[in-house]
């Protein structure tokens, strides 16, 4: 969990595909493995009737939201639910927040406490950030932002290999009081639409169809949950690698900006696993899935797959890294992505631009958990 990579270099070394006993299934090591297996149709998230298992009672408030994910659909479910996202979530609406982002990452810098004084980066950069952003996005007070934090950790814990009951339970509690919540604010804008992604969400139609009170919950849920979890874990990675490797001066070369945040996407992503359910018999790199096989897309071990990213180990910020696949691909490739890329990039221009001497306070550690990889504390001085 400190340092995966030695291990994925050791399987990708014994073919694309491996047998990985913990989990019980075939894993995906390189780049091309992986890259096939997001995209193929033949692969999906939704989960095949014969491996669905009853779902406990005590747990259906988690799994109410989940039903209606866009992460969790496939066509033709997940092609009208996209869609509909998409005509509120769109460039131009991600573009127009540049400014707010902007301002909101200077002035959480600006809030520092000043040079030599030790900080913990994830606490006063990394999480502040984007959960106020998508806070932003909501039309959501800032005074709200700590109950959306809760809510999202306990939440996510559920993906966490080794859950327990005391996780489960935090998770049922943040998925009915969130539910709650959104119910509220959803009956709030549609007496009073304002200039807001959950407002767009309610007006957004296509052929007659809107999103259900149930879908825009869990669309909310999701936007919130995958997109703060992994901003907030590529940011602190990013930000230890280039203090450690003393390449912050690049974050604020806006030429050199774009590729920079392209190599801490790929050099230490914050998701590691995404798994795929096999829908049909086929055979793929000397493998045969069968209907019901559940699949393993290492994406950490993809972005240091040395056939496509030369000397990946090595931290390279010039180098062309948008073949990354942090985001994942095919259908379900991340719809965040512009918004993720527009964050971590202001964060780290108004990070390095203000503390271009920054030092690590104490050797980063990685939490103690899987599939996610993120650091525990990041201080610094």
């Amino acid at each position: 969990m400190q340092d995966p990579y030695p291990v994925y270099d050791l399987w990708r070394a014994q073919g694309d595909l491996v047998w990985w006993e913990d989990y019980g299934m075939v894993a995906a090591t390189s780049h091309r493995a992986v890259q096939t297996l997001l995209k193929d149709r033949r692969f999906g998230r939704a989960v095949p009737p014969a491996q669905a298992h009853p779902i406990p009672e005590r747990l259906t408030p988690f799994y109410d939201i989940e039903a209606h994910s866009l992460l969790e659909l496939e066509a033709p479910d997940h092609t009208r639910l996209r869609g509909l996202i998409l005509r509120a979530f769109t460039s131009r609406t991600i573009a127009a927040l540049g400014p707010f982002i902007d301002d909101l990452a200077a002035a959480l810098v600006a809030d520092l406490p000043p040079p030599g004084t030790p900080v913990d980066l994830l606490d006063a950069l990394c999480r502040p950030l984007p959960v106020r952003v998508i806070a932003h996005m909501l039309g959501v007070p800032d005074s709200r932002c700590t109950d959306l934090l809760d809510w999202s950790n306990a939440m996510v814990g559920m993906y966490q290999a080794g859950r327990t009951r005391a996780m489960e339970d935090a998770a049922v509690a943040a998925s009915r009081a969130f539910s709650a919540f959104l119910s509220d604010l959803i009956e709030t804008r549609r007496a009073a639409p304002g200039d807001d992604l959950l407002s767009q969400l309610i007006a957004a139609e296509e052929d007659g169809e809107r999103l259900s009170r149930a879908e825009l919950i869990s669309t909310v849920i999701l936007l919130l949950n995958a997109g703060h979890e992994a901003t907030v874990h590529t940011l602190g990675n990013g930000i230890a690698t280039l203090i450690a490797t003393g390449q912050g001066a690049r974050a604020c070369d806006p030429q050199a900006l774009p590729a920079l945040t392209e190599e801490v996407l790929r050099h230490d992503p914050p998701l590691h696993l995404f798994t795929r359910w096999c829908y049909t018999e086929v055979e793929l790199y000397g493998h045969r899935f069968h209907p019901g096989d559940q699949v393993a897309c290492l994406l950490g071990a993809a972005n240091r797959d040395p056939d496509t990213f030369a000397d990946p180990a090595v931290f390279a910020p010039g180098r062309n890294a948008r073949a990354q696949v942090s985001f994942g691909a095919g259908i379900h490739f991340c719809v965040g992505a512009p918004l993720a890329r527009m964050e971590i990039a202001a964060a780290l221009r108004a990070l390095f631009s203000a503390r271009p001497d920054l030092t690590l306070a104490e050797p980063p550690r990685y939490a103690p958990i899987y599939h996610f990889h993120g650091l525990e504390a990041l201080r610094v001085a």
